[in-house]
């Protein structure tokens, strides 16, 4: 069982890491797959369904459903049906979370996935961050945009983030007990990330269980 959920802060190169690492684990990436699922559930557009995940939170994701601003926080998502409410996104999409944990392998990133998995014990649940003005230089870098809209996007994506894991999970994403590794991707390198959460997934597989007792009576 290779399965990691992936939780990256803005700026902080999720969107390459993530993909890297499903290549170099040999399992699939599950980008699009989740909120195409979720569509499919719900009989919602495939761009409605991947504008409500954890990119939307608190009074931002009230708006999003209702057509203001998209996942990526600059794009419009489209307008949904009334009935259609908060929770309904976010259990649809853990429920395709857990049927994908039972297959045992991919890289999820984002999608609520490290929250909606904690409690499965062959998932790595793993965090890429960073001090937020490094992050700033690294999304200009990576995405080629000012630094007005930059510092607007990091701002709003790291606020609807954690309004997210509060509002439906009652985390704080800044707990470091929510994951098993957490890396600054602004001061290691992309390559080196993949590298150190390639071993650590491995690593988390291939323990038996009576291991870390093993090595704490030494």
């Amino acid at each position: 069982m290779t399965l990691v959920a992936l939780s990256a802060s803005y700026g902080a190169g999720g969107s390459r890491v993530g993909p890297a690492l499903a290549e170099r684990l040999g399992v699939p990436f599950l980008d699009r797959a989740i909120p195409l699922a979720v569509a499919e559930r719900l009989h919602v557009p495939y761009d409605a369904a991947a504008a409500h995940d954890e990119q939307s939170g608190g009074g931002r994701l009230e708006r999003l459903l209702r057509g203001f601003v998209g996942g990526d926080t600059l794009a419009p998502a489209p307008l949904l049906p009334d009935a259609l409410q908060a929770d309904d996104f976010r259990e649809a999409t853990e429920a395709e979370l857990r049927r994908q944990a039972a297959t045992g392998e991919g890289v999820v990133l984002g999608r609520g996935a490290v929250l909606a998995l904690r409690d499965e014990p062959g998932v790595l649940r793993a965090r890429l961050d960073g001090p937020p003005e490094a992050r700033v230089r690294q999304a200009m870098e990576f995405r080629g945009l000012d630094e007005e809209t930059t510092r607007h996007a990091l701002r709003a994506t790291d606020h609807a983030h954690a309004e997210y894991a509060r509002r439906f999970y009652g985390a704080d994403l800044a707990d470091p007990s929510l994951y098993h590794v957490v890396l600054d991707t602004t001061a290691i390198a992309l390559a080196d990330a993949v590298d150190m959460l390639a071993a650590a997934a491995r690593s988390l597989t291939a323990r038996p269980p009576e291991d870390g007792a093993r090595f704490r009576r030494r």
